[in-house]
């Protein structure tokens, strides 16, 4: 069990000073949406990691010396009023692994209120402010049978791949803190509370919507339309159906969000409504992973038993998620149809922005119409030899276009199972590198730049968490740097671009994870 100092008073006065003042503004939608709830601070807080970049982005100085975090871990662990003082719980519903759960909410989330971007809109997507969210706060109305509380483990897991994803170019919630404390809370086993601040330009998620439309609060649902697209997508505001315009606009981005999931191997492992974001970013980051030996109906998820939300199938799952979506707008849309058609289009936008990440990440400057073929036949003898996805395309950039060179060694040991298969998948991509202008280097540069030479893979994240949960966060922090630059092979430690042993457990993760 942990054991921290506890020395919360003396530092009260100075912690904040200077800070930004935070708004509330999804309380000014009134008590349908949100309940005040107040956060249980973190007995015993200690400052496990914080992120520069995301305290960028709110105008904060990360913390540079002891006193400084300790000041963190009092701000950002519940103990300060003005950074807490004015929390709430948002209430939404949603479909979870396929069937309608009814109302939901946050039920270990708190809603502190909005901090103004200080980013210039380039590292939010152009919106003015962030929502800020302390994930692990205790009991709320929306709790059910939980107990409103998140574990280190788990914690960890969701400071480093927001990050870690941000860093990839993902769109994401970011992660500005991560706190610990000594407070026992039993999972499968005793383990110790830990609370995430969470950033994001919104926490609205498509449960949102479903909460008001299916309880018949029409009113309340026109509302929280029009109040999203005032803040996020005004434009849709002049269309003839706005809340049409709204559905179009978030199943265009949802495409491009799935899109980019699949292009770096990311499985998110729990797609219910109640967790896809509105503005198409990633959010909660539950039983995740990043695929090893590619397999596209693997799944880390031990709840999924169905493999409902695995790899493959998450762009499947993303459509299905936006048809709830629709029909949760219904009642602003003047006929059935037209939101069916607006859904439709997830399809041809995803397969158009997978396709162009994959030729992207095979070092193709433009799509010819045989390339379709040529991305899947490789995905199938990936399939067929678990080659490692990561590492596959890093080593593709240095695949010689000669069609008289010799495989790399390295590439080639990826398809072991089946050289041959391999070979003639070469044979067809050497020839498509004849109608491409760039060199070889000019190519694996371009290769370089999008194929990540190294993910938050599971173990790399258990031997962090293993040390943390022994009260050394040494690793949390040196891995958070590594993740900072993905695509530096050689600003990074060699074990952290290794795949992991043939004796390394694969990911096996709970939803508590």
């Amino acid at each position: 069990m942990l054991s921290f100092s506890p020395d919360v008073s003396n530092a009260l006065p100075r912690v904040a000073a200077g800070w930004p003042a935070l708004e509330q503004s999804y309380a000014e939608l009134g008590a349908a949406f949100s309940v005040p709830v107040a956060v249980n601070a973190l007995p015993d807080p200690v400052l496990v990691a914080s992120s520069a970049e995301a305290a960028a982005l709110v105008g904060l100085t990360p913390p540079r010396t002891a006193a400084e975090e300790h000041d963190w871990a009092l701000a950002f662990g519940g103990h300060v009023g003005a950074i807490s003082g004015h929390s709430r719980a948002t209430v939404y519903a949603g479909h979870q692994f396929g069937n309608w759960a009814g109302q939901l909410g946050d039920g270990r989330a708190l809603l502190l209120g909005d901090w103004p971007d200080r980013s210039g809109g380039a590292h939010s997507g152009g919106y003015a402010s962030w929502e800020i969210q302390f994930k692990g706060s205790g009991l709320t109305p929306f709790s059910r049978m939980g107990d409103g509380w998140a574990v280190l483990r788990s914690s960890i897991r969701e400071f480093l791949c927001s990050e870690a994803m941000a860093a990839l170019g993902v769109p994401t919630t970011r992660a500005l803190c991560l706190v610990g404390s000594s407070r026992p809370v039993r999972r499968e086993r005793m383990e110790t509370a830990a609370m995430v601040t969470r950033l994001s330009p919104s926490f609205v998620r498509f449960g949102h919507f479903e909460h008001f439309s299916y309880s018949g609060q029409t009113a309340q649902l026109r509302q929280l339309v029009d109040w999203v697209i005032t803040r996020y997508c005004p434009q849709c505001a002049a269309a003839p159906q706005p809340a049409l315009a709204l559905l179009e606009w978030v199943v265009a981005r949802t495409a491009h969000l799935i899109a980019q999931w699949q292009a770096v191997g990311f499985i998110h492992g729990v797609m219910n409504t109640d967790n896809m974001s509105i503005l198409g970013w990633t959010i909660d980051y539950g039983p995740f992973a990043f695929l090893d030996g590619y397999d596209p109906l693997h799944t880390p998820n031990t709840t999924d038993r169905g493999g409902r939300y695995a790899y493959g199938r998450q762009p499947a799952i993303a459509h299905w998620n936006l048809l709830a979506l629709g029909q949760s707008l219904l009642p602003l849309i003047d006929k059935p149809e037209h939101a069916l058609e607006a859904v439709d289009a997830f399809r041809p936008r995803y397969v158009q922005a997978m396709q162009q990440r994959l030729a992207a990440k095979l070092g193709l400057e433009r799509l010819l119409p045989d390339d379709g073929d040529l991305f899947q036949d490789l995905l199938d003898v990936m399939a067929a030899n678990r080659s490692d996805w990561t590492l596959t395309f890093r080593l593709l950039a240095d695949l010689p276009a000669d069609p008289q060179a010799q495989i790399p060694g390295p590439l080639a040991a990826q398809f072991a199972r089946n050289p041959l298969g391999f070979s003639q998948w070469v044979a067809r991509y050497r020839a498509r590198l004849q109608a491409e202008s760039r060199d070889a280097a000019a190519r694996a540069r371009a290769m370089h730049a999008v194929n990540p030479a190294m993910v938050l893979r599971h173990h790399l994240a258990q031997a962090a968490i293993v040390q943390a949960e022994g009260g050394d966060f040494s690793e949390v922090r040196r891995l958070l740097e590594a993740l900072r630059h993905p695509f530096d092979a050689q600003a990074l430690p060699a074990h952290y671009t290794a795949p992991p042993t043939d004796e390394t457990p694969p990911a096996r993760l709970s939803c508590s994870s």
